[in-house]
């Protein structure tokens, strides 16, 4: 990741796209790229200035945030969060299932929102503990046996370390918080969370947890 975290803002609602770019803008380490209106005009801006991090809105027009994070997934290292105006939309769900690497309000303080940016491009979760707990309940809820069984088939390719990590993962906790927690440092943590994401064939840590918690093997 270069030193400027460079991020591409995609809402139909062009004094949302307004207001993000003015607030991102304000910080000298953040530099907005470029802006789309819809999901097929994010595919093409995001191909060409290839981001860190894509602020994706959920519900648009022509394609919607969810297909549209779902194709960004074959672009190398774009973090897509998603945006939303309700902390219960059963939307989030379906976005982090198609790999987005989180979600934030749309009225989510400007501090919050440049801090959760900062630690998408970093690679660090973007959901408080209580918030990802709460989501990928809702997805274990759903979850079939056959989808559990998958689930824990993959996470017994783990090491008996790789373990530990992946379910502090699904705590929601950073790589700092797991390092403390695990006697680590956070390069060893940081490589540990790089091989359970190959196993797990996950595209970010998000989905690891959802992987960990379809397995019912979440620690509270």
């Amino acid at each position: 990741m270069s030193e400027t975290t460079r991020v591409v803002l995609v809402d139909d609602d062009a004094l949302v796209r307004s207001g993000l770019t003015l607030i991102l803008g304000g910080d000298a380490d953040l530099e907005v790229v470029a802006t789309a209106s819809d999901g097929l005009e994010a595919l093409d801006v995001v191909a060409r200035e290839r981001p860190d991090v894509v602020l994706m809105d959920i519900r648009m027009p022509r394609l919607d945030g969810i297909e549209a994070t779902r194709r960004l997934r074959s672009v190398p290292d774009a973090r897509v969060i998603v945006l939303t105006t309700f902390d219960a939309d059963d939307m989030i769900v379906e976005a982090l299932r198609a790999g987005a690497a989180g979600f934030l309000l749309k009225d989510t303080p400007p501090d919050r929102l440049v801090a959760a940016v900062r630690a998408a491009a970093a690679g660090e979760p973007t959901l408080s503990p209580r918030v990802a707990e709460q989501l990928i309940a809702q997805v274990t809820d759903r979850s079939a046996p056959d989808g559990r069984r998958a689930a824990a088939a993959r996470l017994e390719t783990l090491t008996g370390r790789e373990r530990d990590v992946a379910l502090a993962v699904a705590r929601g906790l950073s790589n700092a918080e797991i390092a403390a927690e695990l006697y680590m440092s956070v390069p060893t943590v940081k490589t540990h969370v790089s091989r359970i994401l190959t196993k797990l064939d996950a595209a970010n840590r998000v989905q690891a947890a959802i992987a960990v918690h379809d397995a019912g093997l979440a620690a509270g």
